[in-house]
């Protein structure tokens, strides 16, 4: 039981690992995307850089990365001997794959902030508290046409929704909400210089995106 805990979570921060952006761009583009635009490796910079084309798969690549990481529990303990247990171990095991997507042990350590990966675990965890963040970011973004702002809000609104709404009772959930804005807020800090002093850079998706001037 422990040594296949284990390698789940081993697994787990391999899959986070995948640098679906960085791979992209170098294969279908010819460079690294960390050499453009913000120099994160997600889908956000991705869409920025290079347009929907390759953005829209980089972020549901990063997406699914995230709800394998939590449903790879799901798919090995079929009849788990403790539910709290087992709903805290898909906790780590998503946790796990973040780490990966922002640490990235197949792209030097230099990933992106680990927003897509959040929505997978988020997905595979609360569904509908996802779907609702998803909703809110889409008319954050849509208002606004700043990524890094819908995603702040939507993190603080999924915090909200787990606590207050789903009254989360296992100490693990508890902590995974609570930490996930505290995590994009972290990872935002200049975003949100940015945002304060009016400089942030805007997504617009309908828009195509002009490689070339992003380069």
């Amino acid at each position: 039981m422990i040594s296949t805990g284990l390698l789940l979570l081993v697994l787990a921060y391999l899959l986070g690992s995948i640098p679906t952006a960085v791979w992209v761009s170098r294969r279908f583009y010819g460079f690294d995307i960390r050499e453009a635009g913000s120099g994160n490796a997600g889908a956000t910079n991705t869409f920025r850089v290079l347009g929907k084309k390759a953005g829209i798969p980089v972020l549901l690549v990063d997406a699914l990365k995230g709800w394998v990481a939590v449903m790879l529990p799901v798919w090995v303990f079929i009849e788990p001997s403790s539910p709290v247990l087992f709903e805290n171990f898909r906790v780590l095991c998503g946790a796990a794959a973040v780490t990966g997507h922002i640490l990235p042990i197949f792209a030097g350590f230099r990933g992106g902030k680990g927003v897509a990966t959040l929505l997978g675990v988020s997905i595979g965890m609360h569904p509908l508290a996802a779907l609702c963040c998803i909703g809110l970011f889409l008319l954050v973004l849509l208002l606004t046409h700043y990524v890094s702002l819908g995603s702040i809000l939507s993190s603080l609104f999924y915090a909200l929704f787990i606590l207050v709404i789903q009254h989360a009772s296992h100490d693990a959930t508890i902590i995974f909400a609570i930490s996930i804005p505290l995590l994009v807020i972290l990872t935002h800090t200049k975003n949100i210089r940015r945002l304060i002093s009016g400089n942030e850079s805007r997504t617009y998706l309908l828009r195509n995106q002009n490689l070339r001037s992003r380069r």
